[in-house]
């Protein structure tokens, strides 16, 4: 599921940085065809993968992409589970992958508009990223789980602070069910749903 160093650091911190109560984020807007969604960085706490989705956003990779991916689960609060988008490996948008930072190392958690990177294991991660619905916290770093694939798990770097309407909007959006390979068929948007711009918001 979803699994998708240092030299980002100097695009951090930005003058663009907002201080939230006890840690610098940044403000990122998605704007899609469905509405705006507003993010905060954790550019302090997630510095390596904040940092790397701001340079997707300052070098305009994701202007044009499509949250293609609406994973959805009969269970718990709704709706549940998670939204995704991203570079999905175009070689003109793609960057490097970047290093990995578990949320034992970040503090963060996988909670409701938590933002996390898509990946294959940890380390593989690059311009793909997940939104959640609902609390994940099982996909936060687990050390003593008995499944090694768990111990690292997903990492979080950032937060939605306002437009978890449209993300509920673009999730309840029709999936094709024909489309998508292995576990993800059936969860593909029948249509996606453009990010016409993403921008850093002014402080």
């Amino acid at each position: 599921m979803l699994r998708f160093l240092a030299h980002f650091a100097a695009l951090l911190p930005s003058p663009l940085a907002a201080q939230d109560a006890e840690h610098e984020t940044t403000d990122v807007v998605l704007e899609t065809t469905m509405g705006d969604i507003v993010i905060a960085l954790e550019t302090e706490r997630a510095p390596i993968t904040a940092g790397n989705f701001l340079r997707y956003v300052e070098e305009d990779r994701f202007d044009g992409t499509v949250f293609y991916r609406a994973m959805s689960l009969d269970w718990g609060a709704q709706p549940n589970e998670l939204i995704q988008a991203g570079a999905q490996r175009d070689p003109d948008r793609v960057l490097p992958q970047i290093a990995h930072e578990p949320t034992t190392l970040t503090g963060l958690s996988h909670t409701r508009g938590a933002l996390s990177m898509a990946m294959g294991e940890p380390g593989t991660a690059n311009g793909d990223f997940t939104i959640l619905l609902q609390d994940m916290t099982g996909m936060d770093a687990q050390p003593d789980h008995e499944n090694p694939a768990r111990h690292a798990d997903y990492a979080v770097f950032g937060h939605v602070v306002d437009g978890m309407d449209v993300v509920e909007t673009i999730h309840a959006a029709p999936v094709d069910p024909h489309a998508g390979e292995g576990w993800m068929n059936g969860e593909m948007l029948a249509e996606p749903v453009m990010i016409l711009e993403a921008r850093v918001l002014l402080a």
